[in-house]
């Protein structure tokens, strides 16, 4: 792999911004007795906000995982939900956190798309095309899966690193061949004329992930076990209850509810506690990233799981 090209690949999360993170004084709320929990868009637990799980908890919104890890990073947040890939990014740019609980697979809650009128079929089409994601979020991963599948090499393709906000206007605009990306985002883009070129299905099972701060995960034991079994009734109830969540969603995503109803129906899955084979699925995803060189060396990630609050999502 050229200098060049690694240079732009390691390091991803070191790349990501502080962003949502409030101006709340973070040194005096470590040590508060309120929760800071960083989300989402879209993700759980901004149905869990919206039902008011955590009235007295500080919530701060993040565009996308890599920026809700420098939060953890900084101090700003106790705990926080991401997908697959920043907790490794986060692990090898030295963030000290705690994996402390898991979903159901969501494969089919991340994509590529393409403009149908392009003619391609497969990802092995896009060779030589340019392919726009999120640095260091779960897309990554999927894309590493992607080339794997189609024989490629990452520098086969023109990697372009978006942040979604600015992913959407370079894909309409015919600046990408190809969007990498995950629910909201996805469905806000399916538009008349977007094609589907491939999802998760087979490949990454996309699971969300819980990470919690060291002196949270000690200090705000009982808080958190307590959130997390509203956050996980919160869940279940939503699943069950899918026109009632589209309805309380639609409004606090700023979304409207047909495409929340149809994100939902293919993002939203049961938690499930953390467990020694799930940190093996994420060594082995680590591992992953390392061979590619998109991680600056060897990163263990099972170390990192904590099953102790496991109970609440039984």
């Amino acid at each position: 792999m050229p200098t060049s090209r690694r240079r732009l690949l390691i390091g991803a999360a070191g790349a990501a911004f502080l962003a949502g993170c409030g101006s709340e004084d973070t040194g005096s709320a470590a040590h508060s007795g309120k929760l800071r929990i960083g989300y989402q868009r879209f993700g759980g637990l901004s149905l869990s906000k919206a039902r008011g799980d955590a009235a007295d908890a500080e919530w701060s919104l993040f565009e996308s995982g890599p920026a809700l890890t420098e939060a953890l990073k900084a101090g700003a947040i106790d705990v926080g939900q991401t997908g697959e890939a920043p907790p490794i990014f986060a692990a090898a740019g030295k963030i000290n956190f705690k994996i402390i609980g898991t979903s159901e697979p969501v494969p089919q809650g991340e994509a590529v798309l393409v403009k149908a009128d392009k003619g391609y079929r497969t990802f092995a089409d896009l060779k030589g095309r340019t392919v726009a994601l999120n640095k260091g979020s779960n897309v990554n991963w999927l894309l590493v899966k992607l080339l794997e599948q189609a024989g490629l090499r990452i520098t086969d393709i023109n990697v372009k690193y978006l942040k979604p906000a600015e992913g959407r206007p370079a894909f309409d605009s015919g600046q990408v061949d190809a969007w990498i990306i995950w629910d909201p985002y996805f469905a806000l883009a399916e538009q008349p004329g977007v094609q589907i070129l491939a999802d998760a299905t087979g490949l990454a099972d996309n699971r969300e992930y819980l990470l919690a701060a060291p002196d949270a995960v000690t200090g705000k034991t009982a808080l958190i076990k307590d959130f997390l079994t509203k956050y996980r009734a919160t869940t279940d109830w939503g699943i069950a209850n899918p026109a009632e969540r589209a309805k309380i969603l639609a409004p606090e995503l700023k979304i409207d509810e047909p495409t929340t109803t149809r994100a939902l129906a293919r993002s939203a899955k049961p938690l499930a506690p953390i467990t020694p084979e799930i940190g093996a699925e994420l060594q082995t995803i680590a591992d992953g990233f390392t061979k590619l060189e998109l991680i600056p060396g060897q990163v263990d990630i099972r170390s990192r799981i904590d099953e102790q609050f496991n109970q609440a999502f039984l």
